[in-house]
Formats: structure tokens, sequence, C-alpha cells
């Protein structure tokens, strides 16, 4: 079965030349010219990745992303490379965000990462410890009662827990769970969003049992029970 993709995009020239081009690559495509018409589609047939221009003539990309989240991933296709705009859209639940101009090959190449990564976020649940991950539902439960993440939050849970014993250094992590120039997600932001989520999952967040520190190399969880 091919890989549905939606095109979300207001120049019709841009929209049926990316249509073309991914079609060439195997892929079936759709696409829509403004959010409503966007919406529409989404919530009555099934995509496999949404690639979504951030301004559209009848709202932007985020309100549309705001309505569809978590139930197809999403890659931001535009011109609007501001350092504000992509922290927002990776911190709204945006798989990755590439800005115009772009490379055909570069683009395919990140779809494909995406469609893996999101191949991987509907599996079987999965259970480490007193904790509970649903893919299929992005919720997580600590003792049985569900505890809130944020998207980038379960984005670094998931890929760990579907990675028993590999070990990610922090350029790997990195480079997995966002797709972008390494000087708007670093070092720094990632150490904020481990301790976070060590605050939220950890019985003791100061002595770790499920994400544990890898000295000097990066981060790793044990066998899931």
């Amino acid at each position: 079965m091919k890989t549905k993709i939606l095109i979300v995009e207001d120049d019709a020239s841009i929209s049926m030349g990316l249509k073309f081009c991914l079609e060439q690559e195997g892929f079936l495509v759709v696409t829509a010219l403004c959010g409503k018409e966007a919406l529409d589609l989404i919530f009555h047939e099934p995509f496999d990745l949404i690639l979504l221009d951030l301004n559209l003539p009848d709202m932007n990309g985020f309100e549309v992303l705001k309505q569809i989240h978590e139930k197809v991933p999403v890659i931001f296709l535009t011109a609007n490379d501001s350092e504000v705009s992509i922290v927002q859209g990776l911190d709204m639940g945006a798989w990755d965000y590439i800005t115009k101009p772009f490379r055909t090959r570069e683009l395919i190449s990140r779809m494909k990462s995406v469609l893996r990564r999101g191949n991987a976020s509907f599996s079987k649940r999965i259970y480490i410890q007193n904790l509970e991950i649903d893919p299929s539902s992005a919720k997580v439960f600590k003792n049985n009662q569900e505890i809130f993440l944020t998207s980038m939050e379960y984005k670094i849970l998931l890929i760990l827990a579907t990675n028993p014993n590999v070990v990610f250094t922090r350029e790997k992590m990195l480079a997995d769970i966002w797709d972008v120039n390494e000087e708007y997600v670093n070092d720094n932001t990632l150490t904020v969003y481990i301790k976070r989520l060590r605050e939220k999952i950890e019985d003791d967040p100061n002595h770790p049992k499920i994400i544990e520190t890898v000295r000097g190399v990066g981060y790793k969880i044990g066998d899931p029970s």
C-alpha cells in the first residue's frame, strides 16, 4: 500500500510541483490550498504524513497543527525561518521543520525519517518498571495514573523506550528527534528536557532508574519489563 501524503500549500504551482516529485517517488499525494480544506480532508480520510505550510490564507499552520495534534505526523514546510517559529512549531508537536527553498532529495530523506519514527509511535504498549507507554494514544501512565508530557518529552521517552539498551549519544538523540539546524536545539535544551522528563517519570529524579545516564556518552533505557 502506498504511503499517503497531504500537502497543505496555498501556492498552487509549488503544490503541484511537489506533488509531481513525490508521486515519482511512489507516494500517493493529496493537496489542499487552505487550512479548512486540509482539516476537512484530515478528519475524513487517513494520511501517513502531512506537509504543512505555515502561512495559509484562512489560518496559520500552528492553528491547523493544534487541531490535529498527535493524529498524524506533521512536517512544517515554510519560508518562515525565524527561531521563534521553529521552536514553537516543534514544541507544539511538529515532527520536523523545513524551510524554503529546500532540496527535494533532502525533503524526501527527512520525510522517510519521520515516517519511520511515526511507525514506531503506533506500535504496541511498552512497560518499563512502573511506567506504561501507549503509543496508539500517545499517553503515558505511572502506577496506572496518566501523567502529562509535552510533545518533546514524549518523543524523547518514546525513542529511548523503543530502543532498549541502546545508548543514544546526545548528538544522535538530537538528530533523531529534531531534524533541524542544531543551533536551535542544542545540548542545553536537551539537558533541560531530560531533567523535566525525569521529574515526571522517576520515583527519585536525582537517582534515575528508567532513563539512565551513560557517563560521557549519552542516555539509555534498560530492558522493558
